[in-house]
């Protein structure tokens, strides 16, 4: 039980990657707080955590509204006593040419991947400082907060974005004992994935398997996608490591597809 009496509060988390970190995590012995744009898939994500024998509560949350964002952590911090485990996970896809690319689209990119970063890093700090028990800020970047792709220009920008904001809450948490980490993840056939399959074929004028095997996938050691537990599993490391010793660093999961 690494996160025995810890409180998670998770974005984007009734589904994907967001989901099964919550699943790892409520097996670990957190609390968590499943705050997600979508409060009914929110509930039903809490109600199965729930019946495993879990203590979980499903929060409605736009990240990119302050008010709301606020009002969701107090919310969760309310249910369990505080909030000890921050993950901003909340995301989503464009892809397009730059020359094509709205600039409404490019501030939606930048405003759910940054803002919402921020917004609910400070919100979860303010809890996290006053607590006095030290606290995890963990980022979920992509290889994309190291390299870039084609079609991807806001959200190649928001992801390396993320490091940053990582660098600079590792330096000003450290003298709470709070640590700031990314996990960098591979392509992982969530629905976000899924859905991007189509557009690059019909972007790149090739077939969708030309877009698995030549452009998700031609960079991996073994041609496979990175799976939601591989990720799970490095956020639980990330959430559960007890020092400072592990704190402003972004780590790659990828098969292989970026190495430094």
């Amino acid at each position: 039980m690494q996160l025995k009496d810890k409180v998670a509060f998770i974005t984007g988390s009734a589904s994907g990657i967001g989901k099964e970190i919550a699943i790892v995590y409520a097996r670990e012995g957190a609390s968590i707080v499943i705050a997600d744009l979508n409060k009914a898939a929110a509930d039903a994500t809490a109600a199965e955590l729930t019946a495993s024998g879990a203590k979980a509560v499903g929060v409605a949350v736009d990240v990119t509204s302050e008010e709301q964002v606020n009002a969701a952590v107090e919310q969760g911090a309310a249910a369990f006593g505080g909030i000890d485990i921050l993950v901003s996970n909340a995301g989503i896809q464009i892809v397009h040419p730059l020359e094509e690319f709205s600039f409404a689209d490019w501030k939606k990119m930048l405003a759910i991947h940054l803002d919402g970063a921020f917004l609910t890093t400070r919100a979860c700090l303010k809890h996290m400082y006053a607590q006095g028990r030290g606290g995890s800020v963990i980022y979920m970047g992509s290889v994309h907060s190291k390299e870039a792709s084609l079609l991807k220009a806001p959200y190649v920008t928001a992801k390396h974005g993320l490091i940053g904001l990582c660098k600079t809450v590792a330096k000003e948490g450290a003298r709470h004992n709070v640590r700031a980490n990314v996990i960098c993840p591979g392509f992982v056939r969530t629905p976000l994935v899924e859905k991007q399959i189509p557009e690059q074929a019909k972007t790149l004028g090739i077939s969708e398997d030309d877009v698995i095997r030549k452009v998700m996938l031609k960079d991996t050691v073994d041609g496979e996608f990175t799976t939601t537990d591989d990720v799970a599993q490095v956020a639980l490391m990330f959430a559960a490591f007890p020092t400072n010793a592990l704190t402003g660093q972004s780590l790659v999961v990828s098969h292989g597809w970026f190495m430094q």
